[in-house]
């Protein structure tokens, strides 16, 4: 059997300890069906732009709804909108209430703040699945 590329995933949150326990929770590997993945963490999102202006490569986009100066809601939106093919979304939302921001946003699924590493876990294996399966 080939080698499996490593997955790439964009984490963008302004908050350090929001990035380590996404990091904590994902491990290497969610699920034993997809290949390991590799996090590549931003603190802003005009540094994921430029990594995405020089053709880096991504997998999923995981979004702090909660970043401050710019939340990852409209930063979701904006790639959705701007990004051909654009990867799948997941945003992390402050509360349940704010689910109809997740839609609004285009995002493909949604968890809420405090994390639940488990529940993280599963959606991040399910987004990376459709995506994997998608591109054979």
């Amino acid at each position: 059997m080939a080698a499996e590329k490593n997955l790439k995933i964009a984490l963008y949150s302004d908050d350090s300890s929001v990035r380590s326990s996404v990091i904590t929770a994902l491990g290497r590997r969610v699920s034993a069906e997809i290949p390991e993945h590799q996090i590549i963490e931003f603190a802003t999102g005009p540094a994921l732009r430029l990594y995405l202006d020089s053709k880096g490569a991504v997998d999923l986009f995981i979004l702090d709804g909660e970043a401050v100066p710019e939340g990852g809601l409209g930063l979701a939106r904006q790639l959705k909108d701007e990004v051909f093919n654009c990867p799948p979304v997941l945003v992390i939302t402050g509360r349940v209430q704010d689910n109809w921001l997740a839609s609004w946003s285009k995002a493909d699924d949604v968890v809420i703040h405090p994390i639940d590493p488990f529940n993280l876990a599963s959606k991040v294996a399910g987004l990376l699945q459709s995506r994997t399966v998608a591109n054979r």
